[in-house]
């Protein structure tokens, strides 16, 4: 297929928000072109067991479920560049995509790139990422059911994730590293009036033991330096998402933490740049819900692409 001069459409990222995005615009005729990135498929490649997505009774496996979204969108001729966006310029039309091996033109942008999860950096943290170490409590907590848990973090992620594992949980230890948590105050309460969760101030965790499966925790004291081991089940890292915006700074509005601002569901101030998924939604981060606004974003460029007309 002969590249056009100008694209109508493309989108950028390809998680659940890019790839639903790609399959209403191809249906629809828009021939889109998708720029998934060196880390195609968002934070779901990380992710073992889905049981929370529709349609799949036993569950799938999070590469799983990319891959078969990925082939949905090429049966309908979605085209895809494995690159990553170096930086947009939206102050020209069309908008200008730079990517690592050169610059392509666009009527439209659906801007889907989502927000990784922070992690300590712990070889033995990374290592056991979807056997026992998870930064979704959403996602994987029914997996500890009646088990033992540890939450590092002490802001409002951390909160919402404890307070979601205290209802699944025999026991859930936040760990956090201040004597005092970042949270808003109505978190706190919510969460320190649970009786099966309790908290290791001053405290960070240094390793995470076992070889195929999460099976404890060395804990040090950051006020003393001494070293205690939690035999434990699980370990969930929440001390934030960071959303991958770098390459949008001054183009677009962003908030105090780096989400695009959005208007009217998936629009930006620029028209003709929507936006769909985790990079503005702080809030939910499903991947059911980051498919949803895909096809919110692929119907709002498809009427924006009509206008131009």
């Amino acid at each position: 297929m002969e590249k056009p001069a100008v694209e109508k459409l493309v989108i950028i990222g390809s998680g659940p928000a890019g790839l639903t995005a790609a399959i209403y615009a191809a249906r629809a005729n828009l021939n889109p072109l998708v720029i998934s990135g060196r880390e195609a498929g968002g934070q779901l490649m990380l992710t073992t067991d889905v049981d929370d997505f529709p349609g799949f009774d036993q569950g799938i496996q999070g590469p799983d479920l990319m891959a078969k979204m990925r082939k949905q969108a090429e049966r309908f001729n979605t085209r895809f560049i494995n690159e990553d966006v170096i930086s947009i310029n939206l102050k020209t039309k069309p908008f200008v995509i730079q990517t690592e091996s050169g610059s392509l033109k666009t009527e439209s942008i659906i801007i889907s790139t989502g927000a990784s999860a922070m992690w300590l950096n712990l070889p033995s943290e990374q290592r056991l990422i979807g056997k026992g170490v998870s930064s979704c409590a959403v996602c994987d907590g029914f997996f500890f059911k009646n088990k033992n848990v540890v939450v590092v973090g002490g802001g409002d992620t951390a909160m919402r994730e404890a307070n979601y594992l205290s209802k699944l949980c025999k026991q859930v230890i936040v760990v956090h590293r201040r004597d005092s948590l970042r949270a808003q105050a109505a978190l706190q309460d919510l969460v320190k009036s649970k009786k099966n969760v309790n908290f290791m101030w001053n405290s960070i965790v240094e390793e995470v033991l076992g070889q195929d499966k999460v099976t404890g925790v060395k804990i040090k004291n950051t006020q003393n330096n001494k070293i205690s081991q939690l035999q434990i089940d699980g370990v969930f890292i929440a001390i934030g998402h960071r959303p991958n915006t770098d390459f949008l700074k001054g183009q677009l509005d962003l908030d105090e933490k780096g989400y695009i601002l959005v208007e009217n569901e998936t629009h930006t101030k620029v028209p003709g740049v929507f936006v769909a998924g985790d990079v503005a939604d702080w809030h939910y981060r499903q991947a059911v819900t980051a498919a949803g606004m895909g096809c919110k974003a692929s119907f709002d460029a498809e009427e924006y692409l009509e206008k131009l007309k």
